[in-house]
């Protein structure tokens, strides 16, 4: 891995890139910009209206830490040109529930004030460019990946639902969930966690009784991931439920 590439991602990272990701993927609930009284005149002037809020609400979004980690790119389409809309003194821009600034969204713009109300939505593409981890050569699926696998390369964190794991913590280690190919930026549905053990496998279950630890053995009845709860059947035939720990250890509570 090149040193520059490394220190690109660590400036990045210090300045609070990952963390830019959530509220701009999330974003909804934005505090609501009123247009300005005099009236609105057709559809570009309607456009550049919504064109006008855009711009502090992708700002308020994204915020201006590190010098704009996350570089946004706003796309506008266009109203359907069949519209007949009554004019309107005062046209309010808002986001709609559960609208997300991120990739192909919309707005909405209402008449607050006219002979007609009316309500209409402006198509918006909001793009995210900014660093991260891609694939320099395809990886089998159920491969463990490893640093080396992946270079640092500018991408629209945007143009997938999937959150940038753009912290190498988060996939060195970890298992291709699928055939992965050369040219993908890492994201979250494409890794997992290794197995400690597999599905048959023997596995210690350990609990406390009475401030003394406990072991039996058992046979693992799923894949166990450390962190994570597997079911297991005991010598007697009764199952447990237990956490997944170290040298195939199963934990249990009594």
């Amino acid at each position: 891995m090149h040193d520059t590439a490394l220190l690109r991602l660590a400036r990045w990272l210090a300045a609070g890139g990952l963390a830019l990701l959530l509220p701009l993927a999330h974003a909804q609930g934005l505090p609501v910009q009123t247009a300005p009284s005099p009236a609105v005149d057709g559809e570009a002037g309607l456009e550049q209206l919504a064109g006008q809020w855009l711009q502090p609400t992708i700002a308020a979004v994204l915020g201006q830490e590190g010098g704009g980690a996350l570089r946004p790119e706003v796309i506008l389409g266009h109203l359907d040109p069949r519209l007949r809309l009554a004019p309107c003194q005062r046209v309010e821009p808002y986001l709609p529930p559960g609208t997300r600034l991120w990739g192909r969204s919309r707005i909405g713009l209402r008449c607050l004030e006219g002979p007609v109300r009316w309500n209409v939505f402006l198509p918006v593409t909001v793009r995210a460019w900014g660093p991260a981890w891609v694939l320099r050569r395809p990886v089998a699926a159920g491969a463990v990946l490893a640093q080396e696998d992946a270079d640092i390369a500018e991408i629209d964190w945007a143009e997938q639902h999937a959150a940038v794991l753009a912290d190498t913590d988060r996939w060195v280690g970890q298992q291709a969930s699928y055939a992965l190919q050369a040219g993908q930026a890492l994201r979250q549905n494409m890794v997992r966690p290794v197995p400690a053990f597999g599905p048959g496998s023997q596995v210690r279950v350990a609990s406390r009784v009475n401030g003394l630890q406990v072991t039996a053995v058992g046979e693992s009845l799923g894949a166990g991931i450390e962190g994570q709860s597997v079911k297991v059947r005991l010598r007697g035939g009764r199952v447990v439920t237990g956490t997944v720990r170290a040298d195939q250890i199963v934990e249990i509570q009594l």
